[in-house]
């Protein structure tokens, strides 16, 4: 029987990231873990409860609920994947608006957030057999994974594919407001001080401003079967 692997997925907003991982957890039978998903949901949190807003943060509230926010997916038969739950309510759709990617980022950058989050990260993927994506899982989270991706593409670029979404939802969005949303995450991401986002050294870099999902999902299976042949 083949030996199963971590595979960790790192990179910039918008650049895919879930999407790679469902292909490859669903095509290997592995765990899917969207770590981007447990940060919107207490993001929602803090704004179902006023922690959060645009010129205010009260960031010792929210850490101080920290213990009252559950986080569980529940695999949904019908899509084929799993979906987030906040308390037990289903919040998947709410948890991918725009309005809570204007604050993800900040509430990420709390050290108890990421403290609480990494521990439940770690434990679902004690057992391997698991594509957990996100920010610092090849760094942080699981810095001895197997197989490390970085993914990247031009601002602009997952500015437009954010754009297409949200606009195919039925949000009412500007594409300059997309952009700057994308820019401000990268920038935030990348200069916090706790678990900031920067690629593994030992991680493979993909650029997929120009290539297809096809063309991307192929390239990472092929990694796959590279490490998994070399235990």
């Amino acid at each position: 029987m083949e030996k199963k692997i971590t595979i960790a997925i790192d990179g910039f907003s918008s650049t895919g990231k879930s999407t790679l991982a469902k292909q490859l957890a669903n095509h290997l039978g592995y765990v899917f873990v969207d770590t981007g998903a447990m940060y919107r949901a207490v993001t929602l949190f803090a704004m179902q409860n006023g922690y959060i807003a645009a010129n205010f943060f009260d960031k010792e509230t929210l850490i101080n609920s920290l213990p009252f926010i559950k986080l569980v997916f529940k695999y949904n038969d019908a899509l084929g994947h799993a979906e987030m739950y906040l308390n037990d309510e289903n919040v998947e759709n709410e948890i991918r608006k725009i309005e809570v990617s204007h604050f993800v980022s900040k509430v990420a950058e709390i050290s108890e957030v990421r403290s609480k989050l990494v521990e439940q990260q770690q434990e679902m993927g004690k057992d391997k057999g698991i594509v957990m994506d996100g920010r610092d899982i090849g760094t942080v989270v699981f810095p001895d994974a197997e197989l490390k991706i970085f993914m990247t593409a031009s601002p602009a670029t997952r500015a437009q594919r954010r754009y297409d979404e949200l606009i195919a939802k039925g949000d009412s969005i500007t594409f300059e407001e997309v952009l700057e949303n994308v820019e401000e995450r990268d920038y935030i991401d990348s200069h916090r001080k706790d678990s900031p986002l920067v690629m593994a050294n030992d991680a493979v870099e993909i650029d997929n401003s120009y290539i297809s999902r096809k063309e991307q999902f192929e390239l990472v299976l092929d990694l796959v079967n590279e490490h998994t042949k070399s235990l």
